[in-house]
């Protein structure tokens, strides 16, 4: 594949085991100490297949790809996954896959580009820092280009990226493919020094209903502490995935991620993680996971055994905005869905999707269907935000 400088061989490889850590971490841009989108890591995605948690059996077949050099220099990649369903996605296309197949089409398998079950903005369209633009440019043609001859030649249905960064969703909507708009509640850092700092900036009603939650908190015997690092024991991480396994059982959810997978992200990556445990009479009953990035602290995973009032909005959403202002991280991404978070300080953001449709007639009906419901997000963000909980003045 020409660029007009030197030769892009493009790979499909069924395993992120089979390509070089260092590698794969240099084209997503995770330095030397480990810092960057602590989902793109090779260690992080490692988990997830080598604990059976991403896995052709579970409906995630890697397929990842890899873009080399004429001198066998790897310059680029994607995480690629062939899928069987749509579950642990978060961009929802169970509607599209039940007319597709109601009209005669068969939907899956499918091709995501994504980090599986998690809905966090970053690269996927990995490029090794330090090409020259049109060099990039290429590498980015060449992956896009790949995907789409993998799924044609395949005779899938679609292609579908998730939760890539807005340059990135640009760049293919140039290149024709359909752009979907979403929405989460992220925290921005607004130079806070202390936690107190960000409880000025609110409404002063807004601001005594934070302190009277984390307060009964306190008051009910519940010690919450953040931990990273050596801090986080393996006998921590066994509580979490009771945590993780119980809140799934009770809100009738899929749990995706194997008691391994956190013992494997704990034993390679815990300087990337934070882990909130609350203990009550020296015993942990809740926890919640969170990855630190590159100015990025991510919420991800919540678990909890028994009723606790308060503690879900102190364990995942206070504890995150604390330990980002001790950090200097810039903002808190807690992940989808819920409107309740605007009231802890997090406020709507637009998240992107991208999506190559195969069939002429499906892809119009679903661009059509896009155009509408990107009012709707929009209409709905700009509704959300007259219910930001800080000052007029701030």
């Amino acid at each position: 594949m020409p660029d007009g400088q030197d030769a892009i061989t493009i790979k499909l490889v069924n395993g992120i085991g089979a390509i070089p850590a260092t590698d794969w971490d240099a084209c997503a841009g995770i330095g030397a100490d480990g810092v960057g989108n602590p989902f793109l890591m090779h260690a992080f995605l490692a988990a997830l297949e080598d604990s059976g948690s991403a896995t052709a059996e579970t409906g995630w077949a890697p397929h990842h790809l890899t873009a080399t050099d004429a001198a066998g220099r790897m310059i680029g990649g994607a995480p690629m996954y062939l899928k069987g369903h749509s579950y642990g996605e978060y961009v929802f296309d169970w509607g599209w896959a039940e007319a597709y197949e109601r009209a005669g089409g068969k939907y899956y398998p499918k091709l995501q580009v994504a980090v599986p079950f998690t809905p966090a903005t970053g690269p996927r369209l990995l490029i090794r820092p330090g090409l020259s633009a049109d060099r990039a440019d290429a590498v980015r043609g060449a992956l896009i280009g790949a995907m789409e001859r993998v799924a044609g030649g395949n005779q899938l249905s679609s292609v579908h990226i998730t939760f890539p960064t807005e340059a990135e969703a640009r760049a293919l909507g140039d290149a024709g493919w359909l752009r979907r708009a979403g929405q989460q509640f992220h925290w921005e850092n607004r130079g806070y020094g202390a936690f107190d700092d960000f409880l000025g900036a609110l409404a002063s009603r807004k601001r005594k209903t934070i302190r009277k939650e984390r307060r009964e908190v306190a008051e009910s015997g519940v010690i919450v502490r953040p931990l990273t690092g050596g801090e986080i024991e393996p006998r921590h991480w066994d509580a979490f995935h009771r945590f993780y396994l119980a809140t799934a059982d009770h809100k009738w959810g899929n749990p995706y991620l194997t008691r391994e997978f956190f013992h494997q992200i704990g034993a390679t990556m815990a300087e990337r993680i934070l882990l909130v445990v609350a203990e009550r009479d020296g015993r942990p009953v809740a926890g919640a996971l969170n990855l630190i990035g590159d100015g990025t602290l991510y919420g991800r995973n919540w678990g909890c055994e028994g009723e606790f009032k308060f503690l879900h909005f102190e364990a995942c959403y206070y504890q995150a905005i604390d330990f980002a202002i001790r950090r200097g991280l810039a903002r808190v991404e807690a992940g989808a869905q819920g409107t309740h978070k605007i009231q802890r300080g997090y406020l709507p953001v637009e998240t992107h999707s991208a999506h190559w449709i195969a069939d002429a007639g499906f892809r119009d009906a679903v661009e059509k269907f896009l155009e509408r419901e990107r009012l709707h997000v929009h209409a709905e963000m700009a509704g959300l935000s007259e219910y930001s909980p800080f000052r007029k003045d701030s």
